[in-house]
């Protein structure tokens, strides 16, 4: 007995060790990014949007591929008839004035790649404030979706960012070429048109949560622990604590609850959709979730960026944070330690996509 009771507490002090570790490793990265993350909320000097023209990237591509695989003769013709082209380009746009009009529709690429946090909607918002101040009638935004899920509350104004687009009356279309389930797909649900490449991942619409509870354990070897809380229902379950029948009837009404608000969302966006048979919390490839309903194409972001090149300017809009060295070493640290209380976080009592 002295001896179980001499490993439990050895156990118990690395555990205590590596939390008051963790929370002071947490502490001083902190500090070291308090001032980037001040600038995130305003500035005029904490990022900045970088934009690619899309079209040009290509045309460069092909270019260096036929100028190597073409015999040197034809590369000489080839180079005479991009100096014709280019040429002729430049006279249109002098003849054209400072004030060109508008030719060709614009497409806005967008990238999201989503974690349990759904972090990259801080650079999402920014992304998307900039493209509504200068998107026309016409125009249309591509957003490559990647993403599992996560927490509820970081998807779901991740899905507000995306309702943005479409209350401003642009064209989304969404593209999903690996994974877009439960919160990925609560996002991917509110474009005008999903693409999905034939093994990609969707659908997952339901919630889940978990929690450890090793009060029997304690209780075996004559550990008291006291959970006190002012509410019926402030803490339904516990890890520590006896947990009850009425806490976990309440714990799992709250997940049906959410459960609910996930297959409104998805009905209001997606109406066709047959809830009964999708919204199980199962998910499905491409080619399946087509037939269900849950995407309108089998196609990979790569083919339909190609087909749109033709007819339509296309530029990739990323923001870009700016970072001092101190700020990247405290963002690397602190992001470190996020993953690993991440993994912990798992068996939590968080409710997750």
């Amino acid at each position: 007995m002295i001896a179980l009771l001499s490993e439990y507490g050895l156990f118990l002090a690395k555990t205590i060790t590596f939390v008051v570790a963790a929370l002071f490793v947490i502490g001083g990265v902190s500090g070291a990014v308090a001032s980037s993350r001040r600038k995130n909320q305003g500035g005029d000097d904490e990022g900045e949007i970088r934009v690619s023209h899309l079209n040009q990237q290509l045309d460069a591509l092909k270019e260096d591929l036929q100028y190597a695989v073409l015999p040197e003769s034809a590369r000489k013709n080839l180079l005479k008839q991009k100096k014709k082209e280019d040429k002729a380009k430049r006279k249109a746009s002098k003849k054209a004035g400072a004030l060109e009009v508008k030719q060709k529709p614009r497409l806005y690429v967008l990238d999201f790649d989503g974690d349990m946090r759904a972090s990259a909607v801080e650079a999402l918002r920014r992304e998307i404030s900039a493209i509504m101040q200068v998107a026309e009638q016409g125009d249309e935004v591509l957003l490559r979706l990647e993403s599992p899920g996560g927490l509820v509350h970081s998807y779901g104004l991740a899905a507000s960012q995306l309702k943005r687009i479409a209350n401003a009356g642009l064209r989304l279309t969404v593209a999903v070429d690996k994974v877009a389930a439960s919160g990925g797909y609560m996002m991917a649900c509110i474009g005008d048109r999903i693409l999905s490449a034939p093994f990609a991942v969707l659908g997952s619409i339901g919630v889940v949560a978990q929690v450890p509870n090793v009060h029997r354990l304690l209780k075996k070897h004559d550990v008291e622990v006291e959970v006190l809380t002012a509410g019926e229902y402030k803490r339904t379950l516990t890890m520590l604590g006896e947990n009850t029948a009425e806490g976990r009837k309440k714990f799992v009404q709250e997940l049906e609850d959410t459960h609910q608000l996930f297959k409104d969302f998805v009905h209001e966006n997606r109406r066709s959709l047959d809830l009964a048979k999708v919204a199980t919390g199962e998910h499905w490839y491409g080619t399946q979730a087509k037939e269900l309903g849950l995407v309108d194409d089998i196609q990979t972001s790569d083919e339909y960026l190609l087909e749109q090149c033709a007819n339509a300017d296309v530029y990739l809009v990323n923001w870009q944070q700016k970072q001092k060295l101190a700020n990247r070493l405290g963002l690397a640290m602190e992001t470190a330690v996020e993953n690993t209380l991440d993994k912990w976080a798992q068996s939590s009592l968080s409710r997750w996509w």
